[in-house]
């Protein structure tokens, strides 16, 4: 528990850093960068944003973490680290992070190309950047489900973090991750679904004209759906970064992309153009993901139970061996009842 509370210092002071962008945002607006160079200023703000994040998670580290880590782990906690167990545990996470990266901007391009590249593909590309962030907000603090299951496991072998006298069980995390993908789905039908909340939000918070507002409305109610397919990924993983089994995530991303690009592909001859093919293709690119995810899971999961079933067989039999007595005993006792007889 003692290293729980040192941590929490450490998360809190993440928080400054939405804090310190919003601060340095300000600050730019008010010098000549606004008229000279405009686009700096977003790009100044993530990299002091960026960087203030780095310090504050290496103070973190130094000052919390760095002093308890020991320096070799025995065979019940998985060995120590190699790099050729740390690459395979992060490729498949860097694949994943790679292909989200690039589903947006293949998303503008094939939207752009559909429409011609005319004022129509314009306004259609301005609809997605405006509807990115907004439709961001309901759900997508629930990919950091993902570090829940490897925090507080209790199957986890090198979880420091797991207090003996108050265990959190996997039905635990399997309830805690239900009740934010039901806050989630709410938040979004509220904001998205109510007449005139989604218009307000992007006229107030954005910017933009009514009018334009209103062409946000169905892409955004597209993104009323997010919740379910990104909690199903995020839990997953969790699951499988407990067990060390990332390599399994890697069909996901590559899976991701290719139905990402075949319903940009499709759905244009099924009448659906613009902002909402964007979002829509989006969607279906997170379905699909999640869907392999999924399978992926249960691949994992079967052959973890199968594992057990035969251990526990093994363990069965020998019980069973040193239960039997030795041959020769057994002579023998036959041999001194006779001799009493």
């Amino acid at each position: 528990m003692e290293t729980v509370t040192g941590i929490f210092p450490s998360i809190s002071g993440l928080h400054c850093i939405l804090r310190m962008n919003v601060v340095f945002v300000a600050i730019l607006l008010h010098s000549h960068l606004e008229c000279r160079e405009p686009l700096l200023i977003p790009i100044l703000s993530l990299y002091m944003g960026a960087l203030v994040r780095c310090t504050t998670l290496c103070l973190g580290y130094y000052k919390n973490i760095h002093d308890i880590i020991p320096d070799r782990s025995g065979p019940e906690l998985g060995g120590d680290a190699t790099i050729r167990k740390m690459l395979s545990f992060w490729w498949p996470l860097a694949l994943i992070l790679a292909t989200q990266r690039i589903s947006r901007p293949i998303v503008n391009l094939f939207v752009s190309r559909d429409l011609g590249g005319s004022s129509a593909a314009t306004e259609a590309v301005a609809i997605l950047t405006a509807t990115y962030p907004v439709g961001h907000m309901p759900y997508g603090w629930l990919t950091e489900i993902r570090a829940v299951y490897p925090a507080f496991d209790k199957n986890n072998p090198s979880n420091k973090l797991v207090s003996t006298s108050n265990t959190v069980t996997a039905a635990h995390i399997k309830k805690f991750t239900f009740v934010c993908m039901a806050l989630s789905l709410t938040l979004c039908f509220v904001m998205f679904w109510t007449p005139n909340v989604s218009e307000k939000i992007l006229i107030d918070i954005i910017g933009v004209d009514f009018a334009f507002a209103e062409l946000c409305v169905v892409p955004l109610r597209i993104f009323s759906f997010f919740p379910v397919p990104v909690t199903v990924r995020a839990h997953l993983t969790g699951w499988l970064m407990t067990l060390k089994k990332t390599f399994v995530l890697a069909p996901s991303s590559v899976l991701r992309i290719i139905v990402l690009i075949t319903s940009l592909v499709v759905l244009p001859y099924l009448g659906v153009h613009g902002a909402t093919l964007g979002v829509g293709s989006l969607l279906a690119g997170f379905v699909g993901e999640s869907t392999m995810v999924a399978i992926a899971a249960c691949y994992v999961y079967r052959k973890q139970k199968k594992k057990m079933e035969n251990e526990s067989a093994a363990e069965g039999e020998d019980s069973a061996m040193t239960d039997i007595p030795p041959a020769e005993e057994g002579t023998d006792v036959v041999e001194m009842r006779e001799e009493q007889e």
